[in-house]
């Protein structure tokens, strides 16, 4: 079953089909390998699973996805099941000790709910929730966060913020350009700022123990982005190359394909604001 009604839960591929590949980080999921334990050796203090709460870590690494999607089991609960990888899944249930009474999605991006429908169904006929802001789903409250997605939202349980992927463990967050929305993704952060939050638990990368930190320089960065994309306007940069080198200049080249895109996001947020000039090269908005 699936709530919220806005999910379309995507089945894994057959053997005679192409394997679904997640637009966000590229990867196609049911090449992966699976993993064999929820916890890895060696993982720092710092990293360490917060009191009731264990990791479950996909195999599908990429630049976007840094480490690998994070799947949190939480009081029988699943947060963000990942792709659909059998291997993983078995960690996700061992996780669990076989006892899953849902399954509950920040978003509906494959790397995050690709394994929902199948999980579910191994689970015994389980939910799958996509809830909407101030929805209560299981122990946890949702907050919509759209930016990344317009149909994002944060978990909380307790001071605890399962953050999907307004935040991740380390680096910043992929904006895509249509679907994604750099002025509400703002307002988002600034929504979980006024929260007291104790750990993020983000989609990608380590558990975040500062989230006020984080979340302020999260939007610093994104308004000195703005800023130094401004100055690059008003230095007359009018084609996507200029932009990038004025206001990207520490990009590092193999992201080039995401900084352009990201541009677009800010160019868009600008747009939307009546604060772009007439002559910019065509296509970029």
């Amino acid at each position: 079953m699936i709530g919220g009604g806005r999910l379309e839960v995507l089945r894994p591929a057959s053997k005679d089909q192409t394997p679904p590949v997640d637009l966000v980080s590229g990867v196609t999921d049911m090449q992966l390998r699976p993993r064999e334990s929820w916890q890895d050796p060696g993982v720092a203090t710092h990293d360490r699973d917060p009191d009731g709460v264990r990791r479950v870590r996909a195999p599908n690494p990429s630049p976007m996805t840094l480490d690998g999607t994070n799947t949190y089991v939480v009081s029988s609960w699943v947060v963000d099941p990942g792709p659909p990888d059998l291997g993983h899944l078995d960690a996700v249930d061992a996780a669990a000790g076989g006892a899953i009474e849902g399954v509950v999605l920040t978003h509906s991006h494959l790397d995050h709910s690709g394994a929902a429908e199948l999980l579910a169904e191994r689970a015994g006929g389980v939910p799958i929730v996509l809830p909407e802001g101030g929805e209560q789903v299981g122990p946890f409250r949702a907050i919509a966060t759209p930016g990344h997605s317009p149909d994002h939202v944060c978990l909380l349980l307790g001071r605890l913020c399962f953050a999907g992927d307004t935040v991740m463990g380390r680096g910043s967050v992929f904006i895509p350009p249509g679907e994604g929305s750099l002025s509400s993704y703002l307002d988002s952060l600034r929504a979980l700022l006024e929260l007291d939050l104790e750990v993020l638990c983000p989609g990608h990368g380590p558990y975040v123990r500062d989230p006020h930190a984080k979340l302020k320089e999260y939007l610093e960065h994104r308004l000195e982005r703005e800023r130094l994309l401004i100055d690059a306007l008003e230095a007359g940069a009018r084609s996507e190359g200029e932009l990038i080198r004025r206001a990207w200049s520490d990009a590092p080249a193999a992201l080039y394909a995401a900084t352009a895109l990201t541009l677009r996001a800010h160019l868009e947020k600008l747009a939307l604001e009546g604060r772009l000039p007439d002559d910019l090269e065509p296509g970029l908005v």
